[in-house]
């Protein structure tokens, strides 16, 4: 099975990530993060020039041969979108939540500071059933290093975790540096860090323009076979998208 997860941006690189699409049609699961639907009227703070506000559609319309399943974290509007060929089976599919509540009014907190969900879709496969787990995990404005609340959100993760009982991916933008301790407990949990086992050093593109080169990992279950790994070099965001091929 062949996976893509990327940050879109909020889909301000359109037309560009739709050639993007259209080269891995071979891919059989993307993980999107940051995906708006139908938001007009509805972002105050977080529209800027260039964001597709549907971008949703504009995805639907740029894999027609894969099903969305589409879970916003903030609102109905933002949020997390995996797309699935449609020929595979999915057996289960829904979110948890594992920072705050869904529907969290995130104007009582920091700018950012949204709930946070984990996206997730159990496919049966010749060798039976994976799940692969679409995450984007709490932005802060502060960076990247730990604070309370995403060691407990790395917690509530590990206990989504275990109630697993076949191979699992988790990918997505983390929004965290890998020396941290909400990065170790989910390594704690048996994972395997794919960025830092392939020796990568940033998942950001030329267009992120900050310090600090870490947001994007894939982690996957000890009993996943890792087939091929990759950072790909597309420009399609500031984030980069990652490649993984598993059995």
């Amino acid at each position: 099975m062949k996976l893509i997860t990327l940050n879109v941006w909020g889909g301000k690189q359109r037309d560009d990530l739709g050639v993007f699409l259209a080269k891995h049609s071979d891919v059989d699961v993307f993980c999107l993060q940051e995906v708006y639907d139908k938001a007009e009227g509805k972002d105050r703070y977080f529209s800027k020039q260039g964001i597709d506000l549907n971008h949703l559609d504009t995805l639907k319309g740029q894999l027609p041969d894969y099903e969305c399943f589409y879970h916003p974290h903030l609102g109905d509007w933002w949020g997390l979108a995996i797309f699935i060929k449609k020929d595979l089976n999915v057996i289960d599919s829904g979110e948890v939540y594992v920072h705050k509540e869904k529907g969290f009014n995130y104007d009582l907190e920091t700018l950012g500071h949204t709930a946070k969900n984990l996206q997730y879709a159990t496919i049966q496969t010749d060798k039976g059933e994976h799940t692969v787990i679409n995450f984007h995990g709490l932005y802060t404005g502060q960076g990247k290093d730990d604070t309370h609340e995403r060691v407990v959100q790395s917690q509530n993760i590990v206990a989504f975790l275990k109630t697993l009982e076949n191979p699992y991916v988790l990918a997505g933008d983390f929004n965290l540096n890998p020396t941290t301790e909400s990065m170790n407990l989910l390594e704690s949990h048996g994972m395997r860090n794919l960025i830092k086992e392939f020796g990568y050093t940033s998942t950001r593109t030329p267009l992120y323009e900050k310090e600090g080169k870490f947001a994007d990992y894939v982690l996957v279950s000890g009993d996943i076979e890792t087939l091929d790994f990759s950072v790909l070099p597309d420009v399609v965001s500031d984030h980069s998208p990652l490649y993984l091929e598993f059995a």
